[in-house]
């Protein structure tokens, strides 16, 4: 399921000003649109483009993915509505940590990935953005996976997890398990390269306790990549 990962580390390059793709992704949106709000840095550069052109007279209802997402929103006047208002989401802008060429991703390093996985399942249309950093040829090249679980779950999952080859540690945050908006707990697993992803999306999924990866796959229809000045448009194939 793993490809051997290379021990070369991994050269990010500087991270890019966001809002010219956040600026192409708000050209998606039209009036009186329900839209996603996704978490993360990238996210929260549409946040704010979206919020100068809600004070501008755009008439939209925002779907937050994270409190944190919420909040800032908020302080924006970017209106809020709660999911079981509405039917679907008709466009949902986010980031991601891995983009592999046929869109799929990894996501989760910021700790909301099972509420951004539900606002994009419930979109007709899912639109990331990402700096070109975020690329990999296989997804897995940075070598981790966030998984949420239960916090009763830890101990059974970690194990689980292991016979998977996914040797798992639990979150920190102020030497504390961290905690997501859901009340769970995120446990970072080390991962090689994914030479079959849906596979281990569904083993990890199978085990009492987990209640979701951060596997992204074939979910976003668009990737928006900022590569210096320029802006790269790529599609999830057919």
């Amino acid at each position: 399921m793993f490809k051997k990962i290379s021990n070369r580390p991994i050269l990010n390059s500087p991270l890019p000003n966001l809002r010219e793709i956040a600026e192409q992704a708000l050209a998606l949106v039209r009036n009186g649109n329900v839209v996603g709000l996704g978490s993360g840095r990238a996210a929260t550069a549409f946040i704010e483009a979206l919020g100068e052109r809600v004070r501008q007279g755009l008439q939209v209802r925002g779907v937050p993915t994270s409190q944190e997402s919420a909040d800032f929103s908020r302080r924006l006047g970017i209106p809020l509505v709660d999911p079981a208002e509405v039917v679907s989401i008709d466009i949902d802008v986010d980031g991601a940590d891995e983009v592999d060429p046929q869109c799929n991703l990894i996501k989760g390093l910021g700790g909301a990935l099972l509420r951004e996985k539900i606002v994009a399942a419930a979109s007709k249309q899912v639109v990331i953005l990402v700096g070109s950093e975020k690329l990999v040829p296989v997804l897995g090249t940075r070598g981790k996976l966030p998984v949420e679980v239960v916090p009763f779950g830890v101990p059974l999952c970690t194990r689980r997890l292991a016979a998977l080859g996914c040797i798992a540690h639990i979150r920190e945050q102020e030497g504390r398990p961290f905690v997501t908006d859901n009340g769970n707990h995120i446990l970072d697993c080390a991962i090689g390269l994914l030479d079959d992803a849906a596979r281990l999306d569904a083993d990890i999924r199978a085990i009492p306790g987990v209640v979701g990866t951060g596997l992204f796959l074939q979910i976003a229809q668009t990737v928006l990549i900022q590569h210096g000045d320029q802006i790269q448009v790529r599609k999830r194939p057919a």
